[in-house]
C-alpha cells in the first residue's frame, strides 16, 4: 500500500489513475483515490463554463463554499438532493488538484 503523503504519489492520488489502496498518514485508514473527472465537468454553455458537478448546474465552488462554512458532506447532500457523497468528495479532490499549482485538464462539454 502507498501513503498519500509519500513523494511521487501525489499525481497518482490526484488523478486516480491507479486503483491500489492508499493509507492515511497515521496508518489508521485505507481508501481508494477519488477520480474527480468522473463527477466534474466544464461546459461553456452551463454556468458560464465554471466547473460543475456532472449532470447538474451545481458549481464546484458552491460545494466548497458550503464545506468552508462548516457544513459536512451529509448536510450538503441534504441541501442539494441531486448530489451524492461522491460528488462532494470529488469537489474536494478537484480543489486539492488545483491547489497543487499545476494545469488541471477538465473534460469540456462532456455529456452527463
Amino acid at each position: 500500500m502507498r501513503r498519500f503523503d509519500t513523494p511521487g504519489t501525489v499525481g497518482a492520488f490526484a488523478l486516480a489513475k491507479v486503483r491500489e489502496p492508499l493509507t492515511s498518514v497515521d496508518g489508521s485508514a485505507n481508501f481508494f483515490p477519488m477520480n474527480w473527472t468522473e463527477h466534474i465537468s466544464v461546459d461553456p454553455g452551463i454556468c458560464h463554463g465554471r466547473a460543475c458537478i456532472r449532470g447538474t448546474r451545481i458549481m464546484v465552488s458552491v460545494v466548497l463554499d458550503n464545506l468552508a462554512a462548516g457544513l459536512n458532506a451529509d448536510e450538503i447532500v441534504r441541501s442539494y438532493p441531486t448530489l451524492k457523497l461522491d460528488d462532494v468528495a470529488s469537489a474536494m479532490a478537484y480543489a486539492a488538484d488545483l491547489a497543487r499549482e499545476r494545469v488541471v485538464v477538465t473534460p469540456v462539454g462532456a455529456k452527463a
